[in-house]
């Protein structure tokens, strides 16, 4: 089932989704070293992005060029989404996302991401400008509509289609429902139906079962997986070997999770710096140490800790879980 996009090829056609504040590059570094069918960048805000705000470039700069990356960009006017899109395009991006599907109210309050969906003829003004702009494919990823009684994702994916976009990511609920209930795979299929250009399916996805059935519910060419990943980077290749059958990824059990944990932690302290990395980690530490059952008070210590050698100290004591599994 795996598909090209310009010169990117999904195989596996599994993507890891954009996650604010998760996706950076020591994550998509490690997510891809599993095997991915294409890793998206966390949201950049087009317009700070071109007016050069503090750590906003970075997002998108740092492995825009890595093969099968996309950078996701966002915003509301068109002169500023073409430009964003015009410089990651010149800082080697192999594909350019625009988010129409963020629900934030900080996003859409500035009629951004998913609020798009209650403007669609200005939304496909921004799809256009981004077009235009560049020579790399443009893909798009949105929701179902706006509410229950806005779901017009279908004539979106139709127009942005015609508008020169090369792929389309739905995530199976309205901006309204936020992330509560379950993603209504099935209801993907009328946009599927609507538009010829691949579709990936998103939402709720978190093993082989659930991927299978959204596959199976909305007829969608892949998937893409966004909350179900954290704390698990191996997923994607996982999914992709159980669902079509592509190598086995080697999941760390024992020390391997241990040194997975700790060589992702220092990535990050080098990637941030020490002060930032420090706290910019504690999110992907507290998902790990899920994985491994740590106890409440070793991992209150942890996430407390006030300096990067305090932590990496610690993890082999919190993550040991993982090791007396392997060994039961």
């Amino acid at each position: 089932m795996s598909f090209s996009i310009g010169p990117t090829h999904l195989d596996p056609p599994v993507a890891l989704a954009p996650m604010a504040g998760i996706t950076d590059r020591p994550f998509r570094d490690l997510v891809r070293s599993f095997g991915a069918g294409l890793v998206v960048s966390e949201m950049v805000a087009s317009q700070e992005m071109v007016q050069a705000k503090p750590g906003v470039r970075e997002k998108a700069e740092l492995s825009a060029d890595v093969e099968n990356t996309s950078v996701q960009i966002a915003g509301r006017d068109a002169y500023w989404m073409a430009e964003a899109a015009r410089q990651v395009a010149d800082r080697g991006a192999r594909m350019i996302d625009i988010n129409m599907g963020c629900p934030a109210k900080k996003v859409t309050n500035g009629y951004s991401g998913s609020a798009l969906l209650k403007t669609p003829d200005h939304a496909l003004s921004l799809i256009e400008a981004v077009v235009q702009a560049v020579d790399v494919p443009v893909t798009l990823k949105t929701r179902l509509g706006w509410d229950d009684n806005c779901l017009n994702a279908a004539d979106v994916a139709r127009r942005a289609e015609a508008a020169g976009v090369q792929m389309v990511t739905i995530h199976g609920r309205t901006r309204c429902q936020f992330y509560k209930g379950h993603a209504d795979w099935a209801a993907i299929s009328e946009i599927k139906n609507a538009i010829s250009v691949p579709l990936l399916a998103n939402g709720d996805i978190v093993d082989a079962t659930s991927a299978g059935e959204a596959l199976s519910d909305s007829g969608a060419d892949g998937v893409m997986i966004g909350r179900g990943v954290q704390g698990r980077p191996w997923l994607l290749a996982q999914i992709a070997h159980d669902i079509w059958g592509t190598a086995a990824p080697d999941v760390p059990e024992g020390r391997a999770f241990i040194d997975l944990v700790s060589n992702h932690y220092e990535a990050m302290l080098a990637f941030y710096g020490a002060e930032l990395g420090l706290r910019v980690a504690r999110k992907h530490l507290g998902w790990y140490m899920d994985e491994a059952g740590t106890p409440a008070a070793l991992r209150r210590e942890v996430l407390t800790a006030k300096s990067p050698s305090d932590v990496l100290r610690l993890l082999p004591s919190a993550l040991q879980g993982t090791e007396q599994e392997t060994a039961a």
